[in-house]
């Protein structure tokens, strides 16, 4: 492979995370969209041309240039894909620096850029087992903004799990304490920290713009793909229709939210000596056998073949 090939493929490595980080960087000079003597108060106009030219460069290219390709992205993605991509995105608690724009131009870029570097890697020497990598990598590349959401929701949701026994036991305080329902839910989403926190805070903003409270649990309830926070959810919707006093729908939840938390690492204790009998075998047994068995074969090869039976 020729130098010029090479240089080619590192500049073409090297851009991508530059791109990266022109897209992903924030806003780093403030927009004076108003001219000082507006400020002072003077009646001159303002200019429009200056006002542009004191925007960031972020702003005047590099913005409409991803809202370009995102644009180019949906057209080019099917429907049921970038509604999968939201759902993810979603579920990883819509992370402020993961829009699905930036997202779908990431994928598009990861994308041009492994094929930019399989073409220049593959110019002179093609062989089917190399083309059949290259392939391979092309949609390792652009499948992997996907698997870091679907990484980052995973954690999130057992992240949720967790947490959700302590926010019951603290909302079933608040209530016997005589807050209402909704009032104890705000105070749980106050005062703890986490998704789940989050969660609950973002139903509560639901609530105080109107939206009912089965609809705004209900869309708590979408939000998570967690099972538990789902019976609970609809252990409350059941005990509105029914009547039944909250307070005891709340410590019957709670309690048994920590039972199924405590069989949980249960469970995952359990699954250590399965999980340690393959490195076990793999990697210590064979060492111990050398170690051991080692010396024993050595001595038994010349005791049959001589010194120079090795």
């Amino acid at each position: 492979m020729s130098i010029l090939v090479v240089v080619a493929a590192a500049a073409v490595a090297v851009s991508v995370p530059l791109l990266w980080w022109s897209v992903a960087a924030g806003v780093r000079a403030s927009v004076r969209s108003v001219d000082r003597s507006a400020l002072m108060g003077t009646a001159t106009p303002l200019d429009l041309r200056a006002a542009t030219l004191q925007r960031s460069a972020h702003e005047r290219a590099v913005r409409p240039l991803v809202g370009w390709l995102a644009r180019g992205a949906r057209r080019l993605t099917p429907i049921a894909w970038v509604e999968a991509l939201e759902r993810r995105i979603t579920l990883a608690g819509r992370p402020a620096g993961w829009p699905i724009e930036r997202v779908l131009v990431a994928k598009l870029a990861l994308a041009a850029a492994t094929i930019a570097v399989g073409l220049l890697a593959f110019a002179e020497q093609r062989t089917g087992f190399g083309l059949a990598l290259w392939a391979g990598t092309i949609l390792l590349a652009y499948f992997a903004p996907d698997l870091l959401l679907y990484s980052r929701g995973q954690e999130r949701q057992e992240a949720i799990g967790r947490e959700l026994p302590d926010r019951l036991d603290q909302m079933t305080i608040a209530v016997e304490a005589g807050l209402g329902f909704e009032a104890a839910m705000a105070r749980a989403g106050r005062t703890g920290t986490g998704p789940l926190s989050d969660e609950l805070v973002r139903t509560m903003q639901e609530l105080q713009v109107g939206v009912p409270r089965n609809r705004a649990l209900r869309n708590l309830a979408d939000r998570v793909e967690n099972e538990d926070l789902r019976h609970f959810v609809l252990a409350v919707l059941q005990a509105e229709d029914y009547g039944i006093p909250i307070a005891d729908i709340l410590r019957t939840q709670a309690a048994e939210q920590r039972v199924k938390r405590r069989q949980r690492a249960e469970e995952h204790a359990l699954k250590i000596p399965v999980k340690i009998v393959f490195p076990l075998v793999l990697c210590i047994l064979p060492t111990l056998l050398i170690v051991i068995l080692g010396p024993a074969f050595i001595q038994i090869s010349r005791s049959l073949f001589g010194p120079g039976g090795l």
